[in-house]
């Protein structure tokens, strides 16, 4: 009798692993798999990994999870490339140089992750997608597809537009970059430069989709959450990514996501920054948000991030919120608004401009906002115009925002909110 052989498992546990994998995993293997068939093999490398992942749902509910899920996942994914490069007459003249790479990858030890071959081949590909080929919102999504796991929908949801729009970009994008078949590596120089910036712009938004979840019954996104910031931190640790808006946008993670633990409430109700508990705020997160912050500072550039970061730095050291610095905060909006004229921070910087004692204005410069077609579908922007107009003594203006707001989010810690805050003005 075998006693190591694995037992079955129970179909939740199992699906879970493979949620688990999916998110943690694939966008290593994706790198890595990328790296060694060339970008112009991209969909097939992701249908390997898609379809190892889902032999893994299918066989470990009655055969057992194996030790190392995550080496089995590759070596599933590996075998089924090896099949497809010998039926393939365009990868069969490769077939003696990737399997001789195969079969010395980091992957043969993958229950250690964090190597500097496995880092390296994740960022070569952010930097492959930060192509000036693609657009903007092309790179972030084809991102946010390949290397945290993303689905259309979450990508939509993110973008603030259709599920459609969302996936005849993906489309398009890996036309692109298959057409383009370049070598996947990190540029350097002026290329570098440019390139940083879209890959600090990718960044944040995954980390911002995890930290304030479009959808699902959980606020935070806590997967998200921490892909974002191990893949922030590997570039700066990377002598490439070594740059003050690389630590600025650290420090922005760092900040924002040592108030985590106190965003939601016991029942994972959404608690605002005004009632949360600063005792259970991340200490080490936030010290680490300042070093970063500090080693930002170390030059002449001054980039969205320090910005952003000074602001999340603002609410960080406050000893409680009615001491927070919401002029010093104005300022910061100000200066991102300088330079880009986004409706998203004009909202904000409304918020804050409320907290510094101007309702009236505050809400009258919201009112501009109304026709901003980004706006429209927004949540937060109606759930703020509420939220203004009951601390004004308009209830009646209050509760119809809040409606609209309640319309607009597939949250259901948001949900929650706002019917409480709905129910509050009806009693």
């Amino acid at each position: 009798m075998n006693v190591l052989r694995p037992r079955p498992q129970p179909t939740e546990r199992v699906n879970e692993l493979v949620g688990h994998l999916f998110r943690h995993k694939s966008g290593e293997i994706v790198a890595t798999l990328v790296r060694l068939f060339g970008i112009d093999r991209l969909e097939l490398v992701e249908d390997v990994v898609q379809e190892a992942l889902l032999t893994g749902l299918k066989n470990w509910s009655f055969k057992g999870i194996p030790d190392n899920p995550a080496g089995w996942i590759v070596t599933a994914a590996r075998n089924r490339a090896l099949d497809i490069i010998r039926r393939d007459k365009l990868l069969a003249a490769r077939e003696k140089e990737i399997v001789s790479q195969l079969y010395v990858s980091e992957y043969d030890n993958i229950s250690e992750p964090g190597g500097q071959s496995i880092c390296d081949d994740q960022l070569a590909l952010i930097f492959a997608c930060c192509t000036p080929e693609l657009s903007h919102d092309s790179q972030v999504a084809l991102v946010l597809k390949l290397l945290a796991g993303l689905s259309v929908t979450e990508i939509a949801k993110a973008f603030l537009t259709s599920e459609s729009v969302i996936a005849q970009r993906l489309v398009r994008a890996k036309r692109v970059l298959r057409c383009r078949s370049a070598a996947i590596k990190i540029p350097e120089d002026k290329e570098l430069e440019h390139r940083l910036k879209s890959v600090h712009q990718i960044l944040y938004l995954m980390f911002n989709e995890g930290y304030n979840a479009h959808a699902g019954d959980d606020l935070v996104r806590h997967d998200l959450v921490g892909e974002a910031l191990r893949l922030t931190n590997i570039l700066v640790n990377h002598h490439l990514g070594d740059t003050p808006g690389s630590f600025a946008l650290m420090a922005l993670m760092c900040l924002q996501a040592s108030r985590i633990p106190a965003r939601v409430d016991q029942e994972g109700n959404l608690v605002l920054l005004s009632r949360q508990d600063r005792s259970l705020w991340d200490k080490k997160l936030i010290c680490d948000g300042m070093h970063f912050l500090d080693r930002a500072a170390q030059g002449d550039t001054l980039s969205a991030f320090h910005l952003e970061a000074g602001i999340a730095g603002c609410h960080a050291t406050a000893p409680d919120y009615s001491a927070t610095d919401w002029k010093q905060i104005v300022f910061y909006y100000d200066a991102l608004l300088e330079r880009q004229r986004s409706p998203v921070l004009a909202l904000n910087r409304a918020i804050a401009l409320s907290m510094s004692g101007s309702i009236e204005r505050a809400l009258a410069e919201l009112e501009q906002l109304a026709d901003d077609p980004k706006l429209a579908g927004y949540y937060l922007y109606h759930a703020s115009r509420a939220e203004l107009f009951t601390r004004a003594g308009q209830h009646a203006d209050a509760r119809r925002a809040y409606l609209t707001a309640l319309k607009l989010t597939e949250s259901a810690p948001e949900q929650r909110f706002l019917r409480a805050q709905i129910a509050a003005l009806e009693h």
